[in-house]
């Protein structure tokens, strides 16, 4: 199977999203157990859930397989893929391609601890490293 492509995929609905956070999180998960699990924090039909992982399926974004009579779904894209590409979406979009300006809006708005800083400084000198 052809590695997908994030740049391919079209983008996916805050539903889909939170679905597919839960996909990440449990490496595979059946439509039963997703409307479970979004269940707890707001009421979603079976069907529902299962019309959202069949349409992320035709999307691209899940695979399955199937087990028994259930199908399971799986991620195409790795989460770390998935998040790089909206933060360059972020900075493209909110802070015209420079990101000292998403950089300057995250310490202004929200600050960041001690240790958090040591391994942004940490990250920052491995960059320059590899450069």
């Amino acid at each position: 199977m052809p590695k997908i492509k994030l740049q391919d995929l079209p983008p996916l609905s805050r539903a889909q999203r939170e679905l597919m956070e839960l996909v990440w999180d449990r490496g595979e998960l059946g439509v039963q157990d997703a409307t479970a699990l979004l269940n707890e924090s707001r009421p979603l039909a079976r069907n529902t859930v299962r019309t959202l992982m069949e349409r992320m399926r035709e999307k691209g974004w899940l695979k399955h397989r199937i087990e028994g009579r259930s199908y399971l779904y799986s991620a195409t894209v790795p989460r770390e893929e998935s998040l790089g590409q909206r933060v360059m979406d972020i900075v493209d979009k909110a802070c015209g391609g420079n990101p000292d300006k998403l950089m300057m809006a995250l310490l202004d708005y929200r600050g960041l601890s001690e240790d958090e800083a040591q391994r942004i400084r940490k990250m920052l000198d491995n960059a320059k490293k590899t450069s």
